[in-house]
């Protein structure tokens, strides 16, 4: 019998208007793949590759019968968790001044770490954390928690 392998490759968000996602997202200097275009788009980000996809082709394959979302928020939050607590509230204010909307400003979190959340112009949510547990790699990849 074949196993899934436990990783997570490629996240990807349904966009409306993918141009102005591209925007947000370059705007917080984030690198994009050459490849991208407003047909698709992608950012590699510590070894997980952040797709945009227009939502209609991506209802077709990956639900199809099953109607587009209205908008606003769909249970499901993106995070990026930074290097140290101070670092939650300067990554914050750059998303707020790349165009992310404020959600919840960054507080401490009673199980020992800081968080805030961010809406990126189509709504999508984003948590930014510190926590102490957190290592990563020298890409900046996720290689333990906790």
């Amino acid at each position: 019998m074949s196993t899934l392998p436990s990783r997570l490759s490629v996240v990807t968000v349904g966009a409306r208007d993918i141009a102005a996602l591209r925007s947000f997202y370059r705007s917080l200097g984030w690198p994009e793949l050459p490849a991208s275009d407003d047909g698709w788009s992608a950012f590699l980000l510590g070894g997980v590759l952040l797709a945009l996809f227009p939502l209609p082709e991506l209802a077709a394959e990956a639900a199809p019968g099953v109607s587009e979302p209205a908008g606003g928020w769909s249970g499901v939050t993106l995070a990026c968790i930074v290097d140290s607590r101070e670092e939650v509230d300067t990554a914050f204010a750059a998303a707020v001044a790349a165009g992310a909307r404020v959600v919840a400003e960054p507080i401490d979190r009673p199980w020992g770490g800081r968080s805030g959340y961010i809406a990126d112009p189509e709504g999508n949510r984003w948590e930014i954390a510190w926590a102490g547990t957190a290592r990563f790699d020298a890409r900046g990849a996720l290689v333990s928690f906790g």
